[in-house]
């Protein structure tokens, strides 16, 4: 298999997508599985950038229809339940990214207007959970209660997030200049406070790509960065593990990291990542969630994901630049701040 998908692969794993998608719109981990979503709007994007807009706008409509009056919604639902109901401020934001990206591929400017409410509730969520000096706690117990501490990856995400939400603003002509100073010092948390503003989580190979996928260390700092701890999180040749101390990799991290390579400007290295992800694909066009190595044994069991699928599609847009919205996370100058 080449390093890119063909439009037939693509589409197999966009219909494994459209299989597992439940009636009401929501997109489980796999079939019984929670979803959150976060990843349940990464797995909408995909459908998009696959040309399946109908269930893409199906998967926005089931947020639409969950988020709760302040803008929030809860961390994981099973079926038409609440399996967990923690507020993840991260989760939250990310319908901003998904919206704009839909807007980027679809052109459909009565989405976008409808959507926009709903996006601006949730950014206005997010931001009551800022700090003085910029960072935005992780999370709201289900009472409203906030947790104690922000986390880089879920910061870094929500700095992307918030830069899309600006950007839609902006095109509805909504006056949301409040948000941008907001932004601005979310991104100064990422780039000059890291090591005091955020939960100790080096162990997690997201830490590492994340400030560099979203846009928060761009340019030389983001080959740097890259480069610092390459060989703790990239297993050369088999993709990037999820724990820099366990000799697992997976689908998703590694087409994220790929992504990441490519918005520092190494298209060789995203695409010598995105290359090892052929190893985890299956026959139908799904995805394993990641493989111990060096027995190859499928991790977790025999668990295939949506989200992993979706990480590929997106990775494979970014890499072939296919379609309208292939730069949303490779192309930092394009967002506002």
């Amino acid at each position: 298999m080449t390093a890119l998908l063909s439009p037939a692969e693509i589409s197999a794993t966009a219909d494994g997508l459209a299989e597992w998608q439940l009636p009401s719109g929501m997109i489980p981990w796999f079939p019984g599985g929670h979803a959150d979503p976060w990843n349940h709007v990464e797995a909408a994007m995909a459908l998009a950038v696959a040309g399946r807009v109908a269930e893409a706008e199906r998967a926005y409509q089931w947020l639409v229809d969950v988020q709760h009056p302040d803008g929030a919604w809860h961390q994981y639902y099973v079926g038409d339940e609440v399996e967990q109901d923690k507020f993840d401020a991260n989760v939250i934001a990310y319908i901003a990214a998904g919206v704009w990206h839909h807007w980027l591929v679809t052109g459909d400017r009565g989405f976008l207007e409808t959507l926009w409410p709903v996006v601006e509730r949730a950014i206005d969520w997010v931001f009551e959970l800022q700090q003085p000096g910029g960072e935005i706690l992780w999370a709201r117990h289900g009472d409203g209660t906030p947790w104690s501490f922000a986390l880089l990856t879920g910061s870094s995400s929500m700095f992307h997030s918030t830069r899309a939400a600006l950007a839609i603003a902006r095109e509805v002509g909504a006056d949301r200049s409040d948000w941008r100073p907001r932004v601005e010092r979310l991104g100064e948390a990422i780039r000059d406070r890291h090591d005091e503003a955020f939960a100790p989580k080096s162990r997690w190979a997201m830490d590492w790509y994340y400030p560099v996928l979203c846009g928060a260390i761009t340019g030389d700092a983001a080959i740097e960065r890259l480069s610092a701890r390459r060989a703790t999180f990239v297993m050369e040749g088999l993709g990037v593990r999820c724990v820099g101390d366990r000799p697992w990799v997976t689908t998703a991290e590694t087409c994220e990291c790929a992504m990441a390579y490519l918005a520092a400007g190494d298209r060789h290295a995203a695409l010598e990542l995105f290359s090892t992800t052929g190893a985890l694909r299956t026959p139908e066009g799904r995805y394993w969630t990641g493989e111990v190595h060096p027995e190859r044994v499928n991790f977790p069991g025999d668990e295939m994901s949506t989200y992993s699928a979706a990480a590929v599609i997106l990775a494979d847009d970014a890499l072939a630049g296919t379609s309208a919205a292939s730069e949303l996370f490779v192309d930092h100058d394009l967002l506002p701040v």
